[in-house]
């Protein structure tokens, strides 16, 4: 069983000209001990689409969704109250910058503290000491003197650590990681990931990895869910999703990403993807994709795609799927 199943999640904004779908009809599951990757260009709808399993949307925004299950609780049928003892101790998220997800007037020692005391009700010695414990089980160097460090006396990876610190103060069963590795150095970008991966294993956590870095994915997730405009277009487990990608939405990701070993040997050139991401209150009829889609057709200009499956655990959204031909790599 999953721990984490969205079947047909949306999210509706309603404007002066008219309603539209930021998120449209996303389905996937986490497994217990899994990590599955959410992948795709910025505005595609990866993060509204975790900040909705927790009820954490922009004002206006009107969730809708067939199932949402954590383990065996029914998160749609929970009450804002219960809610709220979910959200941090069940299933934690590390938000995606943690220069403005950390408060500028508290220190970094009374921010993990709060989430101690308002959960497992620990006084403010016992939450200060564990908050400690915590930020020195993340790798934070010297952690008893930077947790009466504010923001700003940290650097970008010290502040992700603190971030993570608390986001696994309270031993959740599922961690949504979004975009973790943004603005830090490569170095430290696998520092973060590799801490990411050994609190899972010694946790036993799932984890949700939002990301737009295909190396990051390669590294760390079992299973990758491309997003598209609001949609989830293809799904697949991780090797099979490099080998044979079939979506030319995922062929382009891949072709845009550098090559340690170039396959002819000589330069490699990298090539983006034509155009941008569409905006939500302006998505084209059709194959969202089309658009900037080398291999558009007609039909794709008129209708949808259904997700369908290729093979088993290998499902795209296309009408072409299967009949692109290569690695398309």
């Amino acid at each position: 069983m999953d721990a984490l199943t969205v079947e047909n999640l949306s999210v509706r904004f309603a404007t002066r000209g008219g309603c539209f779908a930021a998120v449209d009809s996303v389905s996937f599951g986490v497994g217990e001990g899994e990590t599955l990757g959410l992948v795709g260009e910025s505005g595609c709808g990866k993060t509204l689409t975790a900040r909705a399993l927790l009820r954490l949307v922009p004002p206006g925004a009107r969730v809708e969704a067939g199932a949402l299950r954590f383990r065996d609780r029914d998160l749609k049928a929970l009450s804002e109250r219960e809610m709220r003892t979910v959200r941090g101790c069940d299933i934690a998220m590390v938000l995606q910058d943690p220069l403005t997800a950390l408060n500028p007037v508290y220190t970094i020692g009374e921010q993990i503290s709060e989430v101690l005391r308002h959960h497992k009700q620990l006084g403010r010695r016992a939450a200060w000491k564990r908050a400690v414990d915590l930020m020195n089980e993340v790798g934070m160097p010297d952690a008893a003197r930077h947790a009466r460090a504010y923001r700003h006396q940290l650097s970008g990876g010290m502040r992700q650590r603190a971030l993570i610190a608390a986001a696994i103060a309270c031993r959740p069963s599922l961690l949504i990681a979004d975009e973790p590795t943004t603005a830090l150095d490569v170095s430290v970008q696998a520092q973060i990931m590799a801490l990411l991966l050994r609190l899972r294993a010694d946790l036993g956590m799932s984890l949700l990895l939002i990301t737009h870095d295909l190396g990051v994915v390669a590294q760390a997730c079992d299973r990758v869910a491309v997003m598209y405009a609001g949609r989830i277009v293809e799904t697949a487990p991780v090797e099979r999703i490099f080998r044979h990608p079939e979506h030319p939405y995922t062929r382009g990701l891949m072709r845009s990403m550098p090559r340690l070993r170039p396959r002819d040997g000589g330069k490699q050139r990298l090539e983006p993807i034509p155009g941008s991401v569409p905006s939500p209150a302006a998505i084209p009829d059709g194959c969202p994709f089309h658009p900037r889609c080398a291999h558009a057709r007609p039909q794709c200009s008129l209708t949808v795609p259904d997700l369908r499956d290729l093979e088993p655990k290998h499902a795209v959204r296309c009408h072409l799927a299967g009949d692109l031909g290569g690695a398309g790599q």
